[in-house]
Order: structure tokens, then C-alpha cells, then sequence
């Protein structure tokens, strides 16, 4: 080969065009990294109702490294959305250089256990809350279920002017109610099966059940719905082993 003059131009030229890509992708790799391509504004985009500003701040401050080119947009939101209250981060590029962060925060229903909250989508997430939030107790598993008979449960009993203060799910499956409001607390005890068609049950004759007894004077505290025609009802004052059963 090394006597063949068209080889050796051609070897030379390949190793030309190499060394010259070479030289090439090394210079946008410098050009990339200069000062001029650094972001110089970085903007929040959607307003925040529960996540710290000053903490995203610091977050884009201290973490955020690279220019408008070498920025790792996936790194980036990650470090972004471990701030508290963050559910999800979106950044967008815009030239000059900009950089625009939307956050969609986590709107909270419940809370769960000691630390965790729970959010619109039956997520649980760990945040700081003072709201008077109700309070759901069960297996991790079941906590998007929860979530949505939350909602059902809720408006289904906001005629009888109750709300739910506790939901609680049992190991084996039973779910049970602690509300307040009308007349006091109530617990309602719906069992595994047929759950909302007991509570239907129940707020149909609770006018003239529980609802008359209260208009009477005796409030009832504690209703087993686990019936298949009717419910008991604990009458406190009564000595213990007492129900009251009422048909539908």
C-alpha cells in the first residue's frame, strides 16, 4: 500500500477529515461552555400555592449547573422535584438564554400514617401540613381506592350534613367510617361488600332512624350497616351488648 500513491492520498484524507471533525467537535464543546451561553434568566412559570420559592431558588442556585447547551435537563428536574410539595417539573429552553421551569403541585386529600400526605391522584408524598385534613388508615395498596370513595362517600353524605373525618380499611378488608358533623360523630361500620349500597341504604332511612331518635334527644354514635335488610344501631346509656336493629 505504501507504494500506492492513490491509497496514501486516500489514507491522508481520511485522517484530515478526522483530525478536523475532531478539532471541530472539540471547539463547540468549548464554544458551548463559555459564559456567553450560560442562562441568564431561569423563570417559574406557574404560580406556587404550597411549594417553598425560596427553596426552588436555592435548588436552581446550588444545582443547576451548565449553559443553555450542556444543562441536563433530566438532572435538573429531579433536584427540582425532590423540593417538598412538587408532584411534577416540566423546563423549557428558550433562546436567548432562558430557562423555564413549570411545577404542578400536590393538592392534598388525606393523611396517611405518621409523616405522608395524600394528593388528588391517590398519591402519597411526604410534606408539611396544618390543614384540617381527614385521616385514612390501611394497607399502602389501597390508598387510590380510598382516595376515590373518599370523594363518593363525601358527597354522598354531605345531605345529611356529615363529613368524613377518618376512613379506615382493616387487614381483612373492612371499611369503616368515622364522620362529624349533624348531630355528632358517627362511626359507620360498611363491611367488605356491597359497601356504597349500604351507605345508600342508610342515608334513605336515616330521617326517620337515627335522625329521629336525635330530634328525640338519644344521638346514636356507632351504626353497623353489615346487615342485609337493615342496620344496628348503639344507643349510648345502654349497658353493653345492646343494639337497637332497624329495618329498611
Amino acid at each position: 500500500m505504501w507504494d500506492d500513491a492513490k491509497a496514501l492520498n486516500a489514507l491522508a484524507a481520511t485522517l484530515s477529515a478526522m483530525a478536523a471533525m475532531a478539532m471541530l467537535a472539540a471547539a463547540l464543546h468549548w464554544l458551548a461552555r463559555q459564559p456567553a451561553f450560560a442562562f441568564s434568566e431561569v423563570v417559574v412559570t406557574t404560580p406556587l400555592a404550597r411549594a417553598s420559592g425560596p427553596h426552588i431558588e436555592s435548588i436552581v442556585r446550588d444545582e443547576l449547573a451548565g449553559t443553555f447547551f450542556t444543562m441536563n435537563l433530566e438532572r435538573a428536574r429531579s433536584a427540582i422535584g425532590g423540593v417538598p410539595w412538587v408532584r411534577g417539573v416540566a423546563l423549557r429552553r428558550h433562546w436567548p438564554p432562558r430557562l423555564e421551569i413549570a411545577i404542578e403541585e400536590h393538592t392534598p386529600v388525606a393523611r396517611f400514617g405518621d409523616r405522608r400526605l395524600v394528593n388528588t391522584f391517590g398519591e402519597t408524598f411526604v410534606a408539611t401540613s396544618d390543614a384540617p385534613l381527614p385521616r385514612f388508615a390501611g394497607p399502602d395498596g389501597v390508598v387510590g381506592e380510598m382516595t376515590s370513595r373518599y370523594r363518593e362517600w363525601t358527597a354522598m353524605l354531605a345531605p345529611l350534613a356529615l363529613e368524613v373525618g377518618e376512613l379506615t380499611v382493616s387487614a381483612r378488608g373492612g371499611w369503616r367510617i368515622r364522620a362529624s358533623g349533624g348531630d355528632g360523630p358517627l362511626t359507620l361500620e360498611l363491611g367488605r361488600d356491597e359497601t356504597t349500597a349500604r351507605l345508600q341504604r342508610f342515608i334513605a332511612v336515616h330521617a326517620r332512624t337515627v335522625g329521629a331518635l336525635a330530634r328525640q334527644g338519644t344521638r346514636i354514635e356507632h351504626v353497623d350497616l353489615r346487615y342485609r335488610n337493615g342496620f344496628a344501631a348503639r344507643i349510648p346509656g345502654f349497658r353493653e351488648g345492646i343494639v337497637k336493629k332497624t329495618g329498611s
